[in-house]
């Protein structure tokens, strides 16, 4: 798929955008109270595969997370404010690497001008986020409900404030809670600039409809070659939100370095336990980070074609599976040495 045509930000290290691979983000939700919590989430998300985190900085005291998070813990961090300017000249003064913020809900051109100042003097980036539940009232008016265009204008309006102090270094996300109202702003607003775009539907729900309508929005976005991170948002733990985000991604092809899984949904000629076998294949290859395709299939009606083309695979007998590399038999193994044997292989790779 081509990619679309836009500026690459820097966050912290992590590129976004231009042909920047695409970075999956969450959001801590422990109490902004709780450094220590906060640090323990950012390193599980981290270990997780999260490439960005995000996190809530509703007063003074909370910018303290900044350091707390930073001097622990390997990932790009983002201060989420609202309101508050003075919150996102102390977080980028502690060091933040993207503020989260909204130019036109932060006050008059003088504290604009400040937020713009400093993240430009220190390379921080900053996320125009607008969501249709939030839409400005004049923009309401005009359209009279907060569809596509009223979103897309949004977006529009707070980049311009900073356009004005000349400051282009913008990501922008127009997430809504309705997929489809989500997608056409996505669409209307990378024809519009040239910004880099942080896809998501907001509010999306618990973990299984909510990676459901996450999937369908993000991925056919990403297929269009619309988007540069991502973030599944979910009524769940966030760990939780980086796995399906990286499922996302895989599904599509555009997780570099990564391995994928090729499995059957099996039927009355599988013979051993496939399923269960699929599930811990799926779970030991979270601890591989190589370009590889891998299949678990559960006969060889199937299974030497698919396993054809994977690198490695296997294919279920009567008790006992046979594993595959680019197609051809290397040995069968007994059913409960399957899972160590495969593995045994994709670490020979």
């Amino acid at each position: 798929m081509q990619r679309r045509v836009c500026k690459t930000v820097n966050v912290g290290g992590v590129p976004i955008g231009g042909t920047a691979p695409i970075a999956v983000q969450s959001m801590g939700n422990v109490p902004s109270t709780d450094l220590e919590g906060t640090v323990r989430q950012a390193q599980a998300l981290r270990d997780a595969g999260c490439d960005i985190l995000r996190i809530a900085v509703p007063n003074k005291e909370a910018v303290r997370l900044v350091d707390a998070v930073k001097s622990q813990v390997d990932i790009p961090l983002v201060a989420d404010i609202h309101f508050d300017y003075q919150l996102a000249l102390e977080s980028v003064a502690a060091g933040v690497d993207k503020i989260r913020i909204n130019p036109g809900n932060i006050g008059d051109d003088s504290r604009v001008q400040a937020v713009a100042k400093a993240c430009a003097s220190r390379g921080v980036p900053i996320r125009i986020g607008v969501n249709s539940g939030s839409l400005e009232k004049e923009i309401l008016q005009k359209y009279g409900h907060p569809c596509a265009e009223a979103m897309r204008d949004s977006a529009l309006y707070h980049a311009a404030l900073l356009e004005k102090f000349d400051f282009e270094d913008i990501v922008i996300s127009i997430k809504s809670s309705n997929v489809q109202t989500m997608v056409q702003a996505y669409e209307l607003t990378a024809a519009a600039c040239p910004y880099p775009l942080h896809l998501g539907v907001t509010e999306a729900g618990t973990e299984q409809m909510g990676v459901m309508k996450s999937a369908i929005g993000i991925g056919s976005l990403l297929l269009r070659g619309i988007g540069d991170t991502i973030r599944v948002s979910l009524t769940a733990d966030p760990v939780k939100e980086v796995e399906a985000g990286r499922r996302i991604l895989a599904a599509l092809d555009l997780l570099p370095g990564e391995p994928t899984l090729i499995s059957c949904p099996t039927c009355g000629r599988t013979r051993i336990d496939l399923i269960g076998i699929a599930a811990q294949v799926e779970e030991r290859l979270k601890h591989v980070h190589k370009p590889i395709r891998v299949a678990v299939m559960g006969c060889v009606v199937n299974g030497p074609g698919e396993a054809r083309e994977a690198d490695i695979g296997i294919a279920g007998g009567d008790g006992k599976v046979a594993l595959f590399k680019k197609g051809e038999v290397i040995r069968t193994v007994p059913e409960q040495d399957a899972v160590e044997e495969l593995i045994k292989e994709v670490e020979s790779l």
